[in-house]
């Protein structure tokens, strides 16, 4: 831990204390009793204690969701209730409370939302999350037909899915088998050698003695020990010598000057056992090379790679472009506007020329040009005489050599004569 990282505390508690009342404002309970306790950055602080000692409603004061009856408590140095402070927490509660009918995905991407990310951001932590909590096989399947582990694993993801600076957990081993287990104790630690600090809270010692760097234990709201693991654990009055396997003339000598030159008695000699953990990972990772089937969650993937921080490079890129594009703001307002462009010239040839009767061809009646859909009905056999022929109409230009198109029946022309002026070109 860096020199300055020991004075650094993310999380100060002086003399913090809850008491719950009843509707009469009289005490019925005194939860927290006056506990005074630091949580320095880059560490992995454990909080213990058997049940109604104190450690939930500790966690909620320092997620602000209660409010403290006296003392002081700080998170980042600011009131645990500041929304800045909110958004650099991720929370996995005791129980994981999950919308049953949306997908892994959706769920990852939903909070995503709350904490104001973009849709690429998004997309790529959900991706990152489910390979590493070993849930993308069942990305797409609703989270009620979750098991209680494979709901726990999402809720470890969704507490990642903002990068946060400190990391509340509150049981996160609970419903998980002891793969999941083992992995997520192994997340914990390279979170804690990147940098971020994390507050522990379970039943299952064993965790918390593999991971955390100090701990408090609590018991009816106050603290009877705090410490390193090495500091609580240390037995003093005992000694271990561990050396490779000796046969039993060997042992029997050691034993012999044990007794005769140091004269202290030999309590115990066996052969040293594995971990129960370790035992059965081993018999899943053999099962698993095996290719054997499985319906549960897989074993999880790397360690995701904004957690890593690999994607810091791409980040401080997107924040220079973005100050850039503030900078530039400013000096496009004090420019001088613009006159906005006149609205374009309705085609008037164009309109004129939709509106043209076209002449008849040699030999061919005037409307046997137009379509038989559009063509106008025959005349009756007493038909009113035709009109004296108009003057002849002055010679097109080159350009507009093409025969003119009569407009379809459905042609609204009042609307033609409104864009051509009033001047109608029938």
């Amino acid at each position: 831990m860096p020199p300055d990282a020991e004075h650094e505390l993310v999380v100060e508690a002086d003399g913090l204390t809850k008491v719950f009342s009843d509707f009469w404002m009289r005490r019925k309970a005194v939860a927290v009793d006056g506990i005074s306790f630091g949580i320095r950055r880059d560490e992995i602080f454990g909080l213990l204690g058997p049940n109604g000692s104190g450690k939930s409603t500790t966690i909620k004061m320092i997620l602000g969701l209660l409010h403290r009856s006296k003392g002081r408590l700080t998170v980042f140095g600011k009131d645990p209730s500041d929304v800045d402070v909110k958004r650099r927490i991720g929370y996995l509660p005791e129980e994981s409370y999950l919308y049953r009918f949306l997908t892994p995905t959706e769920t990852l991407d939903f909070y995503g939302r709350l904490f104001g990310l973009s849709h690429a951001v998004r997309r790529r932590r959900t991706e990152e999350l489910l390979a590493m909590v070993g849930l993308t096989h069942v990305a797409h399947r609703q989270v009620g037909e979750f098991s209680k582990g494979m709901a726990r694993r999402l809720g470890i993801a969704q507490a990642l899915i903002n990068d946060p600076d400190l990391l509340i957990l509150d049981e996160p081993t609970s419903g998980l088998d002891p793969l999941g287990s083992r992995q997520v104790k192994d997340l914990l630690l390279e979170l804690g050698r990147r940098g971020k600090t994390i507050l522990l809270s379970s039943h299952q010692l064993d965790d918390v003695q593999d991971v955390c760097d100090r701990m408090v234990i609590l018991y009816g709201g106050r603290i009877r020990s705090e410490g390193t693991v090495d500091q609580l654990l240390e037995d003093s009055g005992r000694t271990v010598i561990t050396v490779p396997r000796l046969d039993a003339a060997s042992t029997a000598r050691v034993e012999r000057f044990l007794r005769d030159e140091a004269h202290v008695p030999v309590e115990r000699i066996a052969a040293p056992r594995q971990r129960l953990e370790d035992l059965f990972v081993k018999i899943v990772e053999d099962a698993r090379k095996e290719r054997a089937e499985t319906s549960g969650a897989q074993a999880g993937g790397a360690t995701a790679a904004f957690l890593r921080g690999e994607d810091a490079e791409g980040a401080r890129l997107i924040g220079d472009l973005v100050a850039s594009k503030d900078a530039a703001a400013p000096a496009a307002g004090r420019s001088e506007a613009r006159p906005a462009p006149a609205p374009a010239e309705p085609a008037r040839d164009v309109l004129r020329e939709l509106t043209q009767t076209p002449a008849p061809a040699a030999g061919v009646p005037g409307d046997a040009a137009a379509p038989a859909s559009v063509r106008p009905a025959s005349p009756p056999a007493a038909a009113a005489p035709a009109p004296a022929p108009a003057a002849p109409a002055p010679a097109a230009p080159a350009s507009a050599a093409r025969p003119a198109q009569k407009p379809a029946a459905e042609v609204d022309r009042s609307v033609i004569d409104d864009l051509l002026g009033g001047g109608g070109g029938s």
